[in-house]
């Protein structure tokens, strides 16, 4: 289990947001936390300790008139880090390549593999074949139509739900077509209140690539029970309860709870 940093930027700036507020019209979310400073300062504190593997997402559509802007800060970051993080939002076959040239170890994608619904095989194929399988994330960024029922990925900056069900077959399957797994539990992301074990439970089950966690870590307690319920096998990433966020975690801290 590691502790993989993050990076998000919308509207030209870093920020921690309720992940299920985020709206394309208006740009809109709610904000937990809007950073002075700009992504750079973020990826040269991961460098200055060696935290390679976070990511940074790009939260506006490319029709944004914050796109241009957030696309700015993203690549200072990554020139910043080089090769130490990857990167996600708006990715395609078509400009994959622009963001490894500015840095970026790893391209993250969904909503151009996942279109009209569905899983894409031609659009992943299609990346492959630019990339290669082993610079492709795989975001699989998910959330529950019904309390009880099961995971769908969500696409469209977790917008829009897909028929595609995040199980422990379609893990399987996916795994042989990527280098890595993100997964954002996007209906705990940026609440502060707790992850949500049962999915963890569920990415446990992968022991093939790498597979990286995001939503609702808030303290040490919860590192301890993420770390119980992924089996020690699923890294983990904290957004807006690190201090430096606006919460009180210390990087540090996790750093050596993992260790």
């Amino acid at each position: 289990m590691q502790f993989r940093p993050c990076i998000d930027i919308h509207n030209g700036k870093v920020k921690q947001i309720v992940g299920s507020s985020l709206r394309d019209e208006g740009d809109t979310a709610s904000e937990n936390f809007v950073s002075e400073k700009g992504a750079a300062y973020y990826a040269g504190l991961y460098k200055e300790r060696d935290l390679a593997g976070g990511h940074v997402i790009l939260l506006n559509s490319v029709d944004s008139p914050y796109y241009e802007a957030t696309k700015a800060e993203a690549f200072a970051a990554l020139g910043e880090y080089r090769n130490g993080m990857q990167v996600g939002g708006g990715i395609t076959d078509k400009n994959a390549a622009e963001f490894l040239d500015a840095g970026a170890s790893h391209v993250i994608v969904t909503s151009f593999v996942f279109k009209d619904g569905k899983l894409d095989t031609d659009n992943l194929k299609s990346l492959q074949s630019a990339v290669g399988r082993d610079r492709i994330v795989l975001d699989l960024s998910c959330r529950r139509k019904t309390a009880d029922g099961p995971y769908y990925v969500v696409t469209d900056r977790w917008q829009k739900f897909t028929d595609y069900e995040v199980n422990a077959e379609t893990l399987k399957e996916l795994s042989k077509e990527c280098a890595e797994f993100l997964i954002h539990a996007v209906d705990v992301e940026g609440k502060g209140a707790g992850i949500d074990p049962e999915l963890v439970r569920l990415l446990s089950e992968v022991d093939t690539i790498p597979v990286t966690y995001a939503g609702g870590v808030r303290s040490l307690a919860d590192v301890e029970v993420l770390r119980e319920n992924g089996k020690g096998r699923v890294n983990f990433t904290v957004g807006s309860a690190l201090k430096f966020f606006g919460g009180s975690l210390e990087m540090d801290s996790l750093m050596e709870a993992v260790q």
